[in-house]
């Protein structure tokens, strides 16, 4: 079964705190990356092997800020991936403190070539990643996937 949804708890550490003693906004990216590569692990794969001659570097990110996030306290990231195209896929982020969202982010991957003495050039991802990943069908009614949709909807639709 494709994983379309992957939940990383984890726990603020002091270095990612600022002077005012919560998360600097920063750090969420970092969050969302790292339940990403988790996300990646679970479903038996790494993002980044030795020799690879793919990549997927990061083409767009946002994030809205809720309420902040202090050293020690406990979090989740749920990441689900709310699209898939045939060279990318996007994520949309909740970063939650005892279930009420603290922040929401978007990322999107594109899958390259990156061939020694080469350009990178975006490339279908190989059917042997794509397989493992689906894009969530959950609640339409949850916030962070309204909001997704909102942020990755064409102008065109409106």
């Amino acid at each position: 079964m494709p994983i379309s949804e992957f939940r990383l708890t984890r726990r603020v550490q002091f270095y990612e705190t600022d002077t005012a003693g919560i998360v600097h906004f920063s750090v969420f990216f970092r969050y969302m990356e790292e339940a990403e590569h988790a996300m990646w692990r679970a479903a038996g794969l790494s993002i980044a092997p030795t020799g690879a001659n793919i990549g997927f570097p990061r083409v767009a990110t946002s994030f809205e800020f809720l309420r902040p996030l202090r050293f020690e306290d406990e979090f989740d990231v749920v990441l689900r991936i709310t699209r898939k195209s045939t060279k990318s896929l996007t994520y949309a982020a909740t970063v939650e403190l005892d279930g009420v969202a603290a922040a929401r982010g978007t990322l999107t991957v594109a899958c390259v070539s990156k061939r020694p003495g080469e350009p990178m050039q975006g490339m279908a991802i190989p059917s042997d990643i794509a397989d493992r990943f689906g894009v969530w069908t959950g609640d339409p009614a949850d916030p962070a996937a309204t909001a997704q949709a909102a942020a990755t909807r064409p102008a065109a639709e409106g």
